[in-house]
């Protein structure tokens, strides 16, 4: 792969970097969110933890700047539009297209879902108290809710775009009020299941809005983007202070109504003010990025970010059971609504960011292998030969991201108990592996027949 500064010099001059420093920022974001609001407790079984936000009210109103995973969202969605747009223009077709994108999204969770595995198999092995694998490997693989969902937006990529170039503004307006009806239904009928279409009808609203935003059918003007920025924090406010949504736009355990788990209007309004911020800062963010030392930093962070994202929780294990459960570091902490906790967060975080960098250093050469163009993938023995051919390869791909989804939707809501010998359900691990051999074959198959 090219050196960071040969890339920086190949950029063609037309593209968005913008979109690129977003991305990255967001990322980082959530992991450093992450990192810091759990607290580590003694528990009956060994090392235990809370969240920070259970015990600290003025926090919640933080996590408006801390919850960037709608502006992920949109930029996925212009990436996904400029993508799609380049590969049909070229006679490609989407069965193609979602083969290429799910390359660098399922081989790093491929290797986390197996690097995990094999851990709890060797922990459980050694004599490490089932429970605690399985409590750990739920924590480590927290992650994979946002994958999950970001997956099955992919999928319907192809399917959302045409409908974006047909109907423009009134699909993601359609989007929210379905999302609006699963909340009625939640907070008026007592019905949480028919609010569960949210995770999708929420995220694909917003995935929407990077469609208009890569076509310029999205209104960049700063008077537009002033008005979706003080509307959105206005409807936001509203619903959050005078309405009945919790004020976090993130989960706390025990909480009855969360913003996140699954996404209310509340989060939607919150993506709306901070479209209109992302817009506003438009123009600064690309002269920034036209420097070489700032692009070359954002090109390094983005040919790692689904690695950093992946890993950050595995990360935090393993950085607590060495200084926790070795007594490296006494227990409990400082207590956490006072200064000492704040600060003796600083070390904390060096340390994590440290071993965090070592473990992108190991496992972030799968990512950047799924970003090198024009790689023909090795043939598996046991591929078909009917893969070769578009309509069997479409059927393949269907059934490979399917298998995908299925047995990550299985290892999200496990949750944190003792799942067996490999710490997560078996079923669904394997269903996940044989998802993506199949969409491997497939996409070994496709590159075959174009090479």
């Amino acid at each position: 792969m090219p050196g960071l500064r040969e890339l920086a010099e190949r950029t063609p001059p037309q593209r968005e970097r913008y979109v690129d420093l977003l991305r990255a920022l967001a990322i980082l974001i959530v992991v450093l969110g992450h990192w810091t609001v759990i607290v580590v407790t003694d528990g009956a079984h060994g090392v235990d933890g809370f969240s920070a936000l259970q015990v600290l009210p003025w926090g919640r109103p933080i996590t408006w700047l801390v919850q960037v995973m709608p502006v992920f969202f949109m930029v996925g969605g212009f990436a996904n539009a400029a993508s799609l747009t380049s590969h049909t223009r070229r006679g490609g077709d989407t069965a193609d297209w979602l083969l290429d994108r799910s390359a660098r999204l399922v081989r790093p969770t491929t290797l986390l879902l197996v690097t995990l595995a094999t851990a709890a198999l060797v922990a459980r092995s050694a004599g490490v108290d089932p429970a605690q694998v399985g409590r750990a490997v739920w924590l480590a693989s927290i992650p994979l809710w946002f994958l999950l969902v970001y997956l099955v937006v992919v999928f319907f990529t192809p399917l959302m775009h045409r409908l974006h170039r047909r109907a423009g503004p009134a699909v993601p307006l359609a989007l929210v009020a379905l999302v609006a009806a699963g909340d009625v239904a939640r907070l008026a009928f007592d019905a949480p299941t028919l609010q569960q279409g949210n995770y999708l009808f929420a995220w694909l609203a917003v995935h929407q809005t990077g469609f208009a935003w890569q076509d310029g059918t999205l209104p960049a003007r700063p008077r537009a983007a002033v008005a979706l920025l003080v509307g959105g924090a206005a409807v936001a406010v509203l619903l959050t202070v005078a309405g009945p949504y919790p004020v976090s736009m993130v989960d706390i355990p025990g909480t009855t109504l969360r913003n996140l788990s699954p996404p209310t209007l509340a989060l939607l309004a919150l993506a709306t003010a901070q479209l209109g911020l992302v817009l506003l800062l438009r123009d600064a963010g690309n002269r920034g990025m036209r420097h070489l030392g700032p692009w070359m930093a954002v090109i390094a962070v983005n040919s790692v970010i689904l690695t950093v994202l992946l890993w950050h929780m595995s990360t935090f294990v393993l950085v607590a059971a060495a200084a926790y459960a070795s007594g490296l570091v006494p227990l409990p902490q400082p207590p956490t609504d006072t200064g000492a906790w704040l600060l003796w967060k600083l070390p904390w975080l060096a340390v994590l960011l440290i071993v965090l960098g070592a473990l992108v250093a190991v496992f972030g050469r799968v990512e950047r292998r799924g970003m090198r163009r024009g790689e023909v993938a090795s043939r598996p023995w046991w591929t078909p030969r009917a893969l070769g051919r578009s309509r069997p390869r479409a059927t393949a791909t269907t059934a490979g991201y399917a298998a995908c989804v299925l047995g990550l939707l299985g290892v999200a809501v496990a949750g944190p108990a003792d799942r067996g010998p490999f710490g997560l359900p078996t079923t669904a691990l394997v269903c996940f592996l044989a998802g993506a051999a199949l969409l491997r074959a497939a996409r070994a198959a496709g590159h075959r027949r174009t090479g």
